[in-house]
C-alpha cells in the first residue's frame, strides 16, 4: 500500500463520490493512478452503485402530490447523503417521480420504488439515495403546504370549509409541528413519561402527594395544549387556537400529518482527515 497517500483517495473520492475503502482498493490495483482508478471503477458501476447503498441518507426533500379534485393528496420522502445532492436537479426530479409513482399507485410502501433509476442516480451523483417512506392523507377537503426549502411539509383533511382554509392548517403544522390532534390523541405511554419527568422536577421534592398531583394536572393539561393542533395558537393570529379557526369557519380537522426530512435518523459524525489517515495506516 506504500506510495497511496491520503491526498490521492481524498481526490479520488471527491471524484467519484465512492467511499473511502473502494477509493483505497482501487488506487492499489492501479498502483496510484487516480485516472486509471476511475476507469476501472466506471467499469464496475452497477456493483459500486449498489455497494453505496449502505451508507447513511439523512438529507434530502419532501415531495407532495395532491389530487386535482383536492381531496386526497401523498408526501413523499426521498433522501440523499448530503444538502448539495438534494438540490441536484436530477435528483429532485427522481424524487418527484417516486412521488407520482406512489401517489398513482395508492401505495405508501415507497422504499424499493425506481430502484433501477436509484442505482443509476447513485453512481451518477456518487451518494446513497433512498426513498424512505409515504403517508397520505383523504378526506372532503385536504390542503397542502411545503415549506420553501422542501425539507417539511403537512397535509391537513377537512370535513366543511375550503381549500384555502386547509392549506392554513397545514402551513401551521408544518411551522410548529404538533404531535396529536386533539388532547385525547395523546398515547397513554407518552403522558406516562411525561408525568414521571414533571415528578422529578425540583419544585416537586418534598411536597404532599395530593400538592404534586395537582401541579402535575396543570403541568400536563399544559403539555397538551402545547402538542394537540386543535388547541395551539394559530400561527398567523395568535389570539385564537386552530380549533376555533376552524370552527368558526363551519369546519372540522379531520386528520393531519407532517413529515420532516431526516426525522428519526441517527447519523454518524465523522472526521474525513482522520478517517482517511486511520485507513491508511491499517
Amino acid at each position: 500500500m506504500a506510495g497511496i497517500s491520503a491526498s490521492m483517495v481524498k481526490e479520488l473520492r471527491e471524484r467519484t463520490g465512492l467511499g473511502m475503502l473502494e477509493c483505497k482498493k482501487a488506487l492499489a490495483e492501479v498502483e496510484g493512478d487516480v485516472e486509471k482508478a476511475i476507469e476501472e471503477l466506471r467499469k464496475k458501476s452497477g456493483m459500486k452503485a449498489a455497494k453505496k447503498a449502505g451508507r447513511t441518507a439523512a438529507e434530502g426533500v419532501v415531495v407532495v402530490k395532491a389530487a386535482d379534485d383536492n381531496t386526497s393528496a401523498m408526501l413523499v420522502e426521498v433522501n440523499s447523503e448530503t444538502d448539495f445532492a438534494a438540490k441536484n436537479e436530477d435528483f429532485v426530479a427522481f424524487a418527484n417521480k417516486v412521488a407520482d409513482e406512489a401517489f398513482a399507485s395508492g401505495s405508501t410502501e415507497v422504499s424499493g420504488l425506481l430502484d433501477s433509476e436509484r442505482e443509476a442516480l447513485v453512481q451518477k451523483i456518487g451518494e446513497n439515495i433512498s426513498p424512505r417512506r409515504a403517508s397520505k392523507v383523504e378526506g372532503e377537503v385536504v390542503g397542502v403546504y411545503v415549506h420553501s426549502n422542501s425539507r417539511i411539509a403537512s397535509i391537513v383533511a377537512l370535513n366543511g370549509g375550503d381549500v384555502a382554509l386547509a392549506k392554513d392548517v397545514a402551513m401551521h403544522a408544518t411551522a410548529v409541528n404538533p404531535r396529536i390532534l386533539n388532547p385525547e390523541d395523546m398515547p397513554a405511554e407518552e403522558l406516562e413519561k411525561e408525568k414521571t419527568i414533571i415528578k422529578a422536577q425540583p419544585d416537586m421534592e418534598g411536597k404532599p402527594a395530593e400538592i404534586v398531583e395537582k401541579m402535575m394536572g396543570g403541568r400536563i393539561k399544559k403539555f397538551l395544549k402545547e402538542n394537540s393542533l386543535v388547541e395551539q395558537p394559530f400561527v398567523k393570529n395568535p389570539e385564537v387556537t386552530v380549533g376555533q379557526l376552524v370552527k368558526e369557519a363551519g369546519a372540522e380537522i379531520v386528520s393531519f400529518v407532517r413529515l420532516e426530512v431526516g426525522e428519526g435518523i441517527e447519523v454518524e459524525e465523522t472526521d474525513f482527515a482522520a478517517e482517511v489517515a486511520a485507513q491508511l495506516n491499517s
